[in-house]
Parts: structure tokens; sequence; C-alpha cells
């Protein structure tokens, strides 16, 4: 037991060789200890995403579960400061009462795990740092990050950004951290900005399996002036028993053929500006000439949480792939992937979710070679039982792998954190 903590409170479990720190202190003494002795240890929260990634080159592991609660919230300053591992369910509830929400929306993988919803903590989600449908028109997770305080590899505790919208101090540090996996740093505070949530809501439902359509209608939606702030692609099932047939269960509205391959548009704000966006957005899509219906704020609001919980792979067994692409080239993808697997397409046409059966392992590389050719990157979320390790669970070439290097090099020196979580021998 680290001596230095051990005089102040019982605050480990020797058992299964996890310490639980209550503070950002004890994080830090942890960390100095743990630096003096090279010894590695593995960051865990609530372990929501403990799958995402590889198995960590250690025995022990650092939960900063104790290291939660809401610091300071002033809603006229459009920010929230949280303790790390704060439960964002609990985050989003106190926003509610101010008819606030985060900036970014959040993915939940707590289905696709568990078959239930548990979107984990702040840390952990900053961590990875996924957004939601909302991404290609408000940005990505760290776009949002004001500030943020952790305990680096050596055990200093450091701090970057302020809490105001116009302080970008730091900022370079943010976007470092966000995404790493917690690999650099064991985040114990994190700022966040927040905005007014929208009144209302509506879906347009366009019914279509022209895959040369869809992406034109992507790019039409991506120059539009309507302001539509969710675009998503979701085909039929392909026929494949190692699939769970589930689309038409998760996307059962009343307003929803879900049995056929549809694209859903959002658009936000209040009653009126929705309906002026729909009648603009019928003219710039010329979608007189398609089948289409509309989903009202009662079915609009549970079908993108929906989107964004990735039902639809609801406990899936096989391999599922998260691929970002850049919007022009998203067709070849399309095209590579048509008919042959479960997929749908996210962020106006970037974001493909792909699940692949276990027993097409080698699928995977031939995928993530057309992803690299068309300037995009490929994450392997979740692996099958079957999966063989022969690829890299995340798209890395020789520079990018040689800066995070560098940049783990710069937080980390000796490896104590989550080595190996993203990349092999980093």
């Amino acid at each position: 037991m680290f001596t230095e903590v051990k005089k102040n409170s019982q605050i480990f479990q020797d058992s299964d060789k996890t310490y639980y720190p209550e503070d950002e202190v004890q994080v830090s003494n942890i960390v100095k200890e743990l630096y003096d002795k090279n010894s590695p240890i593995e960051l865990v929260g609530t372990n929501t995403k403990n799958f995402i990634g590889n198995k960590t080159q250690c025995a022990e592991r650092l939960s900063l579960s104790k290291i939660s609660g809401i610091v300071e919230y002033l809603p006229e300053e459009l920010y929230i400061k949280v303790k790390g591992n704060t439960p964002l369910e609990i985050v989003e509830k106190e926003l509610e009462k101010n008819n606030q929400e985060l900036a970014f929306e959040i993915v939940d993988f707590g289905f696709i795990k568990d078959g239930k919803s548990n979107k984990g903590t702040v840390a952990g989600y900053l961590s990875c740092n996924f957004a939601g449908s909302r991404r290609f028109k408000v940005g990505s997770v760290r776009d949002h990050i004001l500030g943020f305080r952790g305990v680096n590899g050596k055990g200093d505790i450091i701090k970057s950004g302020g809490t105001v919208v116009k302080n970008v101090t730091g900022y370079d540090l943010s976007k470092l951290i966000a995404g790493a996996f917690g690999t650099l740093v064991a985040l114990t505070e994190v700022t966040l900005k927040v905005l007014p949530k929208q009144k209302s809501c509506s879906t347009i439902v366009v019914y279509t399996e022209e895959k040369k359509l869809v992406n034109k209608l992507f790019e039409k939606i991506s120059s539009s002036s309507s302001d539509v702030s969710g675009a998503v692609f979701i085909p039929e099932e392909p026929k494949n028993e190692r699939y769970q047939y589930n689309k038409e269960r998760v996307f059962k509205f009343n307003d929803l053929i879900s049995n056929k391959s549809f694209l859903g548009i959002r658009v936000e704000g209040d009653k009126v500006s929705i309906n002026e966006k729909i009648k603009a957005l019928n003219q710039e899509l010329e979608l007189d000439k398609l089948t289409t219906t509309i989903l009202d704020v009662h079915q609009s609001i549970p079908f993108w949480k929906k989107v964004n919980s990735l039902e639809i792979f609801n406990q899936t067994n096989n391999n599922l792939l998260r691929i970002v692409v850049p919007p022009s080239s998203s067709i070849k993808l399309i095209q590579n992937i048509e008919n042959k697997f479960k997929y749908y397409i996210d962020w106006c046409g970037s974001l493909f979710w792909v699940e692949i059966p276990s027993t097409k392992n080698d699928k995977i590389k031939e995928i993530k070679k057309i992803t690299q050719e068309i300037g995009g990157y490929l994450t392997i979320i979740k692996k099958s039982e079957e999966f063989d390790f022969e690829e890299t669970i995340f798209t890395v070439n020789e520079t990018r792998l040689l800066i995070s290097e560098k940049i783990k090099k710069g937080f980390d020196p000796k490896r104590i954190f989550n080595p190996g979580k993203m990349y092999r021998g980093v």
C-alpha cells in the first residue's frame, strides 16, 4: 500500500489489485510512487468502454470512480465544471433544470456492451472523443472542452484552460487528451461548454435504396442553409444468419416504415422555424419526387437517441467498426460494403458504423485499406471472440505513430498509464 495515502484513509482493495483514490492529491501521490517503481497501471472509471482498444500491459488498476460530483455550474456563463468521473446522466439532469444541454451529442455504448443504456462518465467520454449525430454541425467533443485538471505520468498535477467560452488558454492540451484513451493523463476535473436546448425538432424521412442518391442528398444537406442538425442513412439489413435482425424493432415509430431503407434528416428550433426549414429542404432536395414522411418531436427525440445508442447493434457478438471518411469519398466506401454487411451512415455521410461477422475477419483488412486510400481512418470498436489481432485496433501510419510516441513521452515518460491501449509499445 502507498505509505503517504495510507496515513489518511483506507482507499484500496488489495484483493483485486485496484486502488481507489478519493481526490486529486491522492491520485498524484499514487502515481508518484508508481513512477518511482516503474510500475504501469490501467486507468479505469465505470468500465463502460473498457472493451474498446487493446488489453493494457499491466496487472494493477487505478480506479477514479470516487472522484465524482459537480464542482460548479453557471448557466448564465454557459459552462459546467465537474469532477472527472461524474456520470454523464447526472450532468444531463442538472443541465435539464435550466433547459440546457451539452454542446455535443452523446454516443451511448451501453447497448452494444450490455443491452441497456449506460453513458459512462465525463472523463471516460472525453478520453474516447466519440461524438454523436450533431458532430458535422457543432464539432467534436474536444471542441467543447474549456479546461481540465489531471495528473500526468510523473504524478504532477496539471491544469489547462479556463471557465469561459472566450478563454482559449491551453487549447492544444485539451485537443491532445481528447481521444487519448487514458494514455496521457488521469483526468480529475473537466470544464465543458453547454448550450440552450432547442425548443423542438422534427425529422424528415426519405425512403430510398439508391446509394448514389443518398450520397447526393448528403452533399446537398451539408451545403444547405436550412441548419440541419442530423443526417443519417439506415439501409435494410443484409440476409445473413450471423446478424440479429432488429432494425424494425428498434425503429418502430408510427410515421416510419422501418422495413425499408431510409434517410433521416433532423431540423430543430421553434415550430415556425421548423416548418420553414422543412419547406426549404423540400425545394432544395427536390423531395416532392421521393417518398417521404415526417416524424414529429415525440418521435424524433427517441429516434435520434436510438441512432446514437447504436441499438441496431445491440449486444452483437460480431466485430463492430467505426469508420470516418471525407464526405466527398463516402460513395466509394458505400459501394464496397453495399448489401454485404450490416451498417448505417451518420454525420451527413462521414461516419460509418459497420458490423462484420466473426467469420469474415479477413474483410476488416480490406475495408481498412480502402478507408486509408480515400483519406479516412478506422477503429475496431468491438471485437468478436474469433478476432485474431492481425489488424491494429486503431488506424495509424508511421508518422502518426511517431508523433504519438513523442506526445506519450512528454506526458508519461515511463509509460505508466494504460500502456499499449491504443498502439503496441506506446
